[in-house]
Formats: structure tokens, sequence, C-alpha cells
């Protein structure tokens, strides 16, 4: 089950459980829809990988034991370990490879 990570690793924006702006990869690293853009540039700092939209888990519970009460978003900020340096030089020499091929 998704963490729900509660803000951008990067920036450290919040992203709460119903936010439309939180990416993910495929190993639930967490970044806004500003970061992916326009400092990542749709590759992972983290595993290399691109982003897709987090989903949102339902609040209303339409069936049993099933929502956001039952499986609460984490409340564990995160944030990448590498710096600004670090990413730049990573992203820009792996964002032309697509995402698929990487």
């Amino acid at each position: 089950m998704l963490e729900l990570r509660p803000n951008c690793e990067h920036c450290d924006k919040n992203l709460p459980p119903a936010s439309t702006q939180a990416h993910i990869c495929t190993y639930e690293c967490t970044f806004c829809s500003h970061c992916v853009k326009n400092v990542l540039y749709n590759v992972c700092p983290n595993c290399g990988g691109g982003f897709s939209k987090r989903p949102i888990r339902p609040r209303t519970e339409r069936r049993p034991g099933v929502s956001l009460e039952h499986q609460p978003a984490s409340d564990k900020r995160v944030h990448t370990k590498y710096s600004d340096e670090e990413i730049t030089q990573f992203a820009g020499a792996t964002k032309s490879t697509r995402a698929e091929d990487r």
C-alpha cells in the first residue's frame, strides 16, 4: 500500500493525501509537480526512474475498511539526500532518455 508521503522530497512543499500536485516514482519517492518538471526533468534523483501522478486515496469508505480513515497517509517527512548540484548533474545526464528506456 502506498505511504502517501506528506511532502515534496526536494522543496518540502506540503502534499496532502488529496493533492493533485504529488508525483511518485516506482519506489514511492514523492515530489511536487513544479520540482518534477522544472528541477528533476522527470528523473527521480534517487533511482533514475520517471514519475507518475500519485493516486488519491478515497476519503469516503465505500467498501468496508477501505478509506483514508482506515489506511491513513504517512506523517513522516522525507527529504532527498542529494544536493541541488548532484540532482542537476544526474537529471542532466538522464533526462534525454525516455523513462521507459532507462
